[in-house]
């Protein structure tokens, strides 16, 4: 059998390109989702916090800093019983994307944390003063005045998720990941291999540079 050139490979790897488009923009969305709602949690109950509960987010932290401890391969594989619970299945694009949001939102919500810990303190005195409930404080203070910091860190994210999509090919996760090692890792065939980690990186600085220029517009704004 002949050897799969990299240009015969193009509609495969297209095809594991949508793939990873697919399982990055879902888990994106549900990583944002979550790590807001997670990280604005940590914030108001941390001791300094608009609603100081030390068990709470003491017991939150640990839980964060558990799943960011794990190397996303091995939270995959432990996850796959939940996977397969939720979706029915531990194999393809979407089953992925549930182990690739579970190791995304603690990292994120982290993000948020700290981004919520750089509003100048006055700011929230200001609305307390005035007689802001802690939700209005969060909603109209806290999360607008840190919207820069929040999108930077959502770049960093959507990046790291497209690093993680690469690693749930090992798995059969698909994407490019699974291209890359079905096509070219286990058939010898490095020209292949190249056009998988050409285009991922192309992937990232495209949404790096997506990124960047949110972040700088919402800067000119302000």
């Amino acid at each position: 059998m002949n050897k799969l050139t990299w240009q015969d490979s193009l509609p495969e790897v297209w095809e594991a390109t949508q793939e990873t488009l697919y399982m990055v923009s879902i888990s994106f969305l549900l990583t944002v989702i979550g790590g807001i709602v997670l990280g604005v949690v940590l914030h108001v109950t941390s001791p300094s916090g608009l609603w100081p509960q030390r068990v709470v987010n003491g017991v939150l932290g640990a839980v964060v800093n558990v799943f960011r401890s794990l190397p996303f391969l091995i939270l995959m594989i432990a996850l796959i019983g939940v996977t397969r619970l939720i979706v029915g299945t531990a194999i393809g694009p979407t089953a992925a994307i549930v182990p690739l949001t579970i190791g995304a939102i603690p990292f994120y919500a982290r993000v948020v944390e700290s981004s919520l810990r750089e509003v100048p303190v006055g700011r929230v005195e200001a609305a307390q003063a005035m007689g802001a409930t802690n939700g209005q404080i969060v909603r109209k203070v806290l999360l607008p005045e840190s919207i820069s910091s929040l999108v930077a860190g959502a770049t960093l994210t959507v990046v790291l998720l497209v690093g993680y999509s690469a690693m749930a090919g090992v798995i059969g996760g698909g994407g490019l990941g699974d291209f890359a090692i079905v096509y070219g890792y286990q058939r010898f065939n490095t020209p292949v291999l190249l056009v998988a980690v050409v285009v991922l990186v192309v992937l990232v600085q495209i949404l790096q540079s997506i990124g960047d220029g949110v972040v700088r517009a919402l800067a000119h704004r302000r």
